[in-house]
């Protein structure tokens, strides 16, 4: 019998980091680029702390080459971007920008020189405003746009690139920018938000089948954010069913309808107040469950949940539940004793380890990614300008066990990407959250690699950990 050593990950395992185009590039009006929905967001007073914007951000886009020599000396095999849809595409629709295009062609083939795997999100949040003005993903004609510009993307690095996401993280666009409306375009109506959730999907199928007809050898899939739910006191039915109903609406009302051709049954009548469903035409399901290669997961925290209880009101959350569909009579809580990053995220790593065998155990088999995972945290630089983030350390530290946990399991995780390359705009909280195991001195866009950055060189290096 093999004795595995239970330190180490298998061989062939993937280690990158990942980031987003409107996040890092700057450039927002260079080149032939159109405003996107962030820019319209963040330019709206009072949508960002601070009134931040991308317009500069980290200056990727000009600064793309000293940005993967620092992939390089961090020791990365595979660098997870996304490609800024206004930039290739202006207006969302028509012929596409060759200057655009010519960029994410330049990092490409600099991340190729250089043996990293380039992995392509086509869709990070970044939707063409013309799009939004013509109806935004509550629109089924979004969904159609969406497929022209990922086969015309793919048309044009799909010689050099084999791995490709359609969108990352689905419920966001849905749900935080149609119905809480933190999140760009900032709406807030819950029938439309569940009609972007459909057209998401449906666009992601669309783009699959038409990426496969042309390469019939791509990698494609999707990424999900997918949580552990759990009860504040599984003695109770109503906590128990609280569960239930947030595993729906965060876990299960995307990973069925990918995974299995099928939307909840349970959370559609729990929706039956909000919507009909009456988007969903014949063999849109059929498409979104279109076969994939792969499943990104991305992994942030846990949610704790019980059923409403007027004498005890639950601390705020983060994510505006209250304003998702359906999510109106359960109580988000927060656990006295665990650690919370700088968003108030509580730490919780077996969490991951649970999602991923969770996956793994429910749905047809397919290889598993986590394609986001990390943390922010206030990270002071010291005198000599050294960043030792050793909560960020021991964040990541406590996540690859329970990856290496869930591997012993059983799940098919084949990889892992940092969440983020760069301390970067980190969306409505603009400049104010840091989640980079490489710091960015935003006024001198002097890059460092902290104490994390390091420690995650060792992890790759090792293939695993020392102890």
């Amino acid at each position: 019998m093999t004795i595995i050593d239970p330190l180490t990950f298998p061989p062939g395992f993937l280690w990158g980091a990942a980031t987003a185009s409107y996040q890092i590039e700057g450039a927002a009006a260079e080149d032939g680029r159109t405003p996107s929905i962030w820019d319209t967001f963040s330019h709206t007073p009072g949508r960002t702390r601070g009134g931040d914007t991308g317009d500069v951000a980290c200056d990727h886009y000009h600064r793309y080459r000293e940005d993967v020599a620092l992939m390089t000396d961090l020791g990365l095999a595979a660098y997870r971007f996304s490609v800024a849809w206004p930039r290739v595409q202006p207006g969302g629709r028509g012929p596409m920008n060759a200057k655009g295009l010519d960029f994410y062609r330049r990092l490409v083939d600099e991340l190729l020189e250089r043996d990293i795997v380039p992995w392509v999100t086509l869709y990070h949040w970044d939707l063409p405003q013309e799009l939004e003005d013509a109806g935004g993903w509550p629109a089924r004609d979004t969904a159609a746009r969406f497929a022209d510009y990922a086969a015309a993307v793919h048309g044009a690095l799909g010689d050099r690139v084999r791995h490709w996401t359609t969108f990352n993280e689905p419920w966001c666009s849905a749900f935080l920018g149609y119905a809480s409306g933190v999140h760009a375009p900032g709406r807030q109506h819950a029938p439309d938000a569940l009609a972007a959730m459909h057209h998401l999907l449906l666009g992601h199928g669309e783009a699959v089948r038409a990426i496969r007809a042309n390469d019939p050898e791509a990698q494609l899939g999707i990424t999900l954010n997918l949580y552990a739910i759990s009860a504040a006191d599984p003695a109770k039915p109503g906590d128990l069913d609280a569960v239930r109903r947030i595993d729906g609406l965060a876990n299960r009302i995307f990973l069925d309808p990918v995974l299995l051709g099928r939307y909840p049954e349970d959370v559609r009548a729990d929706l039956a107040g909000v919507s009909d469903f009456g988007f969903v035409r014949d063999g849109d399901l059929e498409t979104i469950a279109a076969p994939l290669d792969l499943l990104g997961i991305n992994y942030y925290s846990r949610h704790v949940v019980a059923a409403p209880d007027p004498d005890a009101p639950a601390e705020p959350y983060w994510r505006a539940p209250t304003s998702w569909p359906g999510s109106e009579t359960v109580r988000f809580l927060k656990r006295p004793g665990y650690s919370v990053t700088d968003m108030d995220w509580e730490v919780d790593a077996p969490g991951l380890t649970e999602t991923l065998v969770r996956v793994a155990r429910d749905y047809p088999a397919v290889p598993l990614y986590v394609t986001e995972n990390g943390a922010a945290y206030v990270d002071t630089p010291g005198t000599d300008g050294a960043i030792d983030d050793q909560e960020r350390v021991a964040y990541f530290d406590a996540h690859f066990r329970a990856c290496l946990a869930a591997i012993a399991e059983g799940a098919p995780l084949k990889g892992y990407f940092a969440w983020s390359l760069l301390d970067n705009f980190e969306w409505a909280w603009g400049y104010s959250k840091r989640f980079g195991m490489v710091g960015v001195d935003y006024a001198t866009q002097r890059r460092t690699v902290k104490a994390s950055g390091h420690r995650y060189r060792e992890v790759i290096k090792r293939n695993g950990l020392a102890e």
